[in-house]
């Protein structure tokens, strides 16, 4: 049987992991909140900007967006989003599973591919996978800028303008809930506007000055705003991931704690039964 003192060391590194893993998940938890507020305030502004996507694309405009241009498809950009940090169970892992079958299919359809990395893990999946990746940025912290990701979206956007590229794409998890977290691949460009049921006229805006400047400016503005959107709603996923993995851990520790504990009574018991035999055989050998 094992020995006391090595049961009690066990435990005793087992209890300090725990109230690290505990921390951790509080700390999460915090974060998870603040980072929901953020995802939040952002929705109303991408909402509000697919309506006039919706408007525009059931109007007879004098200008056809650049970014709603459809064109046969012979290249495409991707952007995948990842964590700059682990410790979030398996959603990167599950992003990146999703992602894998969509490259094959369009590799087998002959389409060439570009990628834009964003976050460490994302970073590390396309140095193993392979690939061409024109641009990457990692270590944007729990409140991410447009400045850190813009020079990494428009190298993209630069070559979706030139003929390049004829899609994009962005991969990231969409956040459901605490407990559920989505992956998800959606075309960026050209844009897709959803349907309206209630728009059944054609009409269009009046633009000021210049109704190529202001749209192509308006969709690139959008475009960045939705992949920051998907940055942030990807650090919602990871602070929720991590709460329940370091809960998780919290929880197994715990339950460790307890097999040892009895292993630990059990080895105690057997070594005071031990010294008692040996004491009464002692006596009766006096």
């Amino acid at each position: 049987m094992a020995n006391t003192k090595e049961i009690r060391k066990q435990i005793s590194s087992i209890t300090n992991t725990q109230k690290i893993t505990k921390a951790m998940e509080m700390v999460a938890s915090s974060k998870m909140r603040k980072t929901q507020d953020r995802m939040e305030m952002g929705r109303p502004y991408a909402d509000r900007m697919l309506t006039v996507i919706g408007h525009l694309a059931n109007s007879n405009p004098e200008y056809k967006p650049l970014y709603m241009t459809e064109r046969p498809v012979k290249s495409i950009g991707v952007i995948a989003v990842g964590s700059d940090k682990g410790l979030c169970g398996g959603l990167n892992i599950n992003l990146f599973r999703k992602l894998l079958p969509f490259l094959k299919e369009k590799s087998d359809e002959g389409i060439e591919q570009q990628f834009c990395a964003i976050g460490t893990k994302a970073r590390v999946f396309f140095k193993s996978y392979g690939g061409n990746v024109v641009s990457a940025t990692e270590k944007l912290g729990d409140v991410p800028s447009m400045e850190s990701l813009v020079g990494a979206i428009k190298v993209l956007l630069d070559k979706f303008e030139a003929g390049e590229i004829d899609q994009i794409y962005l991969a990231s998890n969409r956040f459901l809930n605490t407990m559920t977290q989505e992956p998800e691949i959606k075309q960026l460009l050209p844009l897709q506007p959803e349907d309206t049921p209630d728009l059944k006229h054609h009409w269009d805006y009046i633009y000021e000055p210049d109704a190529r400047d202001l749209l192509d400016g308006l969709m690139q503005r959008y475009i960045e705003s939705l992949v920051l959107q998907a940055v942030v709603e990807n650090i919602a996923c990871e602070q929720a991931a991590k709460m329940i993995a370091m809960k998780n851990a919290t929880e197994n520790a715990g339950n460790l704690i307890d097999e040892l504990q009895l292993i630990y009574n059990n080895a105690r018991q057997a070594t005071i039964t031990q010294e008692l035999s040996e004491i009464v055989a002692g006596a009766e050998a006096l």
